[in-house]
């Protein structure tokens, strides 16, 4: 069996957790640039807010009911999420953090010595305890079905923050009563084309046959209809090997220089190494691309991108971003009032890498090891606090906004939160 423990409106909670005076009142958070929802509380969602509303189209609503609004603090919510993960950790052997507010917990085994909804409940309200974030967990023989119980236990207070689909019975009815758009691993085509061969709910499709699934449908497809109907086969280790990376972001403000764009495209390729480095990767391709403000139709347009292939796979960041600063040289244009910029990293391999005969890269390994221990720095003393002069500065115009961002209260001795008396 398998537990889905599911952090409730998660960025939005870990902001409540800093700010009690906030219990029962409506949060949201905003995505980079201040720009639209992208969490909220079930406060802000009786008011009328949903996520994806752009807030400055919401700012009537926000300002009559009180609205605490929030820019996104990564940093923050990371450590929290390392917090909720080591008491799941604490109390299951094995557990895989499938995303910042999601973890799967094998709970093989565990049935002979527990009754599991209890164990988990446990589970939940030491989370709750400890951390004063909300979960909800759900428990099935596949982590498709987990997730589905988890989406009762969050929808339904009866649960009391647990949801087991343990027996035919529970598994057919959940099916009939869930969405099938929000079916894990139903994207937007695989939904369309359901629709369109007369299957409209989950259970519809668990009861096609084996062979009309695998007629219409390539390998995703099968392991989803296997999952439904109580057969596990999706590992997500091998789904959080990404076969590509892309940091991309709009800019605080439009930017005209080829210094300021190489500064953001360094900062990018920086990120996107360092989470190769991370899964244990290297790339064999890198691409760059660089975009005008389309929502500008009086100023010039324009959108370019180029890719270099690396002649040996890499995750070295200096590497990767002297690639990327020659595709900017090909493809910035002077004049333009760019808006925003992006890296993408592809052709991910693991394991042993075969070398080449003339490496143009001179001392790879020692190069590899000084990104480990950038790396390794940023993680200690905090984000970006070593990088590249290429990137810039902290202030450099293109960066983010982020005018109602928190403080690092768990990484930064500077942010510690301090209580009058």
């Amino acid at each position: 069996m398998w537990a889905l423990v599911d952090a409730n409106s998660f960025f939005a909670s870990v902001e409540k957790v800093f700010h009690p005076g906030l219990r029962g009142k409506p949060v949201v958070v905003l995505s980079s640039n201040d720009g639209i929802i992208v969490a909220l509380t079930p406060e802000s969602k009786a008011i009328g807010l949903h996520r994806g509303d752009p807030i400055f189209k919401v700012k009537d609503i926000v300002n009559r009911y009180n609205v605490a609004v929030f820019s996104t603090n990564m940093m923050l919510y990371a450590a929290m999420s390392k917090r909720v993960a080591g008491i799941i950790r604490q109390s299951v052997d094995r557990v895989d953090q499938y995303s910042v507010d999601e973890c799967f917990a094998d709970l093989s085994g565990y049935e002979s010595h527990y009754n599991l909804e209890e164990y988990m409940r446990g589970v939940a309200d030491r989370i709750k305890l400890w951390t004063d974030i909300p979960v909800s967990v759900g428990i099935a023989p596949t982590k498709t079905l987990a997730k589905i119980g988890s989406k009762f236990a969050k929808k339904y207070p009866g649960y009391r923050s647990v949801c087991a689909i343990d027996n035919d019975q529970k598994r057919r009815k959940a099916l009939s009563l869930f969405e099938l758009d929000d079916v894990w691993g139903i994207g937007r085509r695989t939904y369309e084309k359901l629709m369109s061969l007369g299957v409209h709910t989950p259970l519809e499709f668990a009861d096609k046959s084996g062979d009309w699934v695998a007629r219409h449908f390539h390998k995703p497809g099968v392991q989803t209809w296997k999952e439904l109907n109580g057969f596990p086969c999706i590992d997500t280790t091998e789904i959080l090997q990404r076969q590509n990376i892309t940091t991309s972001r709009s800019f605080g403000e439009m930017i005209t220089t080829i210094e300021q764009v190489k500064a953001s495209v360094a900062t990018f390729a920086a990120s996107c190494a360092n989470k190769l480095r991370g899964q244990g990767s290297s790339a064999g391709v890198v691409t760059v691309f660089l975009c005008s403000n389309f929502f500008r139709k009086d100023l010039e347009q324009y959108f370019n991108a180029g890719s270099y292939k690396f002649e040996v796979p890499t995750a070295d960041t200096l590497e990767i971003t002297d690639a990327a600063m020659h595709i900017v040289d090909e493809i910035y244009k002077p004049g333009i009032r760019y808006k925003k910029s992006g890296v993408m990293i592809g052709d991910i391999t693991s394991g042993c890498i075969q070398n080449v005969l003339f490496d143009p890269i001179d001392k790879r390994e020692e190069r590899l090891r000084l990104s480990f221990q950038l790396d390794r720095l940023n993680q200690k003393y905090g984000l970006k606090t070593v990088r590249l002069a290429v990137e810039g500065e902290k202030s450099e115009p293109w960066k983010v906004k982020s005018e109602h961002k928190s403080g690092n209260y768990l990484t930064d001795i500077n942010d510690l939160l301090t209580i009058h008396i």
